[in-house]
């Protein structure tokens, strides 16, 4: 009983390290549902992420959840970013989410599918301080249909 108790505690010592280990790591991952699952041109997600360090890299991923009732293969987005200087910096991307065939690339449960799709990789902020990501969509449809929320993961690169 005491090798089980022991084992217990070294466990719960070593996952509770990974934890915070991942912890460490993120800086930001928020995401913002949509209204019956309609993403509209007017309804830009706003998220602010503060920056504490500029000598260090980060990756910026695309968080985004869609049924499997969404009609495209992809999604176009505009990405704008604004620093605390007020220097604002835009992109529009686009984002691969099915294969030629119709599989779907994300992570599926249900008849739900998640992505956490990299934008920006080994990217350092010029200044510290908050940030503000928005994202609107940027496809034919609007509203776009079956699109159920969406969002931004900024984590230290390792």
């Amino acid at each position: 009983m005491k090798q089980f108790k022991t084992l217990f505690l070294l466990m719960s010592f070593l996952m509770l390290g990974l934890i915070s280990c991942q912890d460490a790591v993120t800086i930001a991952d928020t995401n913002v549902e949509f209204e019956k699952r309609n993403w509209s041109y007017y309804e830009k997600i706003i998220i602010p992420v503060k920056i504490e360090a500029t000598d260090i890299s980060y990756n910026l991923y695309l968080n985004l959840r869609h049924s499997a009732a969404y009609k495209y293969s992809n999604i176009f987005i505009i990405i704008h970013i604004t620093g605390p200087d007020g220097k604002k910096f835009s992109e529009r991307r686009e984002f691969k989410l099915a294969l030629a065939d119709g599989e779907w690339l994300g992570s599926g449960s249900g008849n739900m599918y998640s992505y956490q799709i990299n934008f920006k990789e080994n990217y350092k902020f010029p200044v510290k301080g908050t940030y503000i990501f928005e994202l609107e969509q940027n496809m034919r449809d609007n509203p776009l249909y079956h699109v159920s929320d969406a969002g931004i993961r900024v984590e230290k690169a390792l």
